[in-house]
């Protein structure tokens, strides 16, 4: 079987930068499972695992258009501190979740001042070229139930494990 729309597919990977350090991997914590032509992973990735079957392996580098976009810089803005409702210790690196109109989106301190709380709300990984060596591990349909819900569900322990809350007992 291959990775086709709305496939199942169980990917180990490793994710580095240009300059060869380990952004994220697979590696002891076991394979990533997503459903194929969903959007859960980036676009670039999402097109390279296209047609492969289990036990293939690819390597793959992704531009910033394909996987988190360019960085953005209209999403790097100061902030009121007054806005952060009290919170008394902000420092460079933070999370936060902002309410915006387009939903609610998580932005990073980059900067702090005795006034004002700089945040970004691009993603980390936008503006970098994204270095990926996948293997597939495994490739299955995907049951009625995770389609329905747009992700996988049951891989560790049945019904209800995942927390979207949306299955039927």
């Amino acid at each position: 079987m291959t990775i086709t729309k709305n496939k199942v597919a169980s990917i180990d990977y490793t994710l580095t930068g240009d300059d060869g350090q380990v952004i994220d991997t697979s590696q002891g914590r076991g394979p990533l499972e997503y459903i194929h032509g969903q959007g859960a992973i980036i676009p670039g990735l999402e097109a390279a695992l296209e047609g492969k079957a289990c036990g293939e392996r690819v390597k793959v580098s992704i531009k910033p258009a394909d996987a988190y976009g360019e960085h953005n810089p209209k999403l790097v803005q100061p902030v009121p501190r007054a806005n952060f409702g009290g919170i008394d210790k902000i420092e460079v690196g933070m999370q936060f979740q902002a309410r915006t109109p387009n939903g609610v989106h998580v932005v990073r301190v980059v900067g702090v001042d005795d006034e004002n709380i700089t945040v970004d709300a691009n993603h980390p990984l936008a503006g970098q070229t994204l270095h990926f060596e996948v293997t597939v591990v495994d490739v299955r349909d995907a049951t009625p139930e995770e389609l329905e819900h747009q992700h996988v569900c049951h891989s560790d322990g049945g019904c209800g494990s995942c927390g979207c809350g949306g299955h039927s007992e």
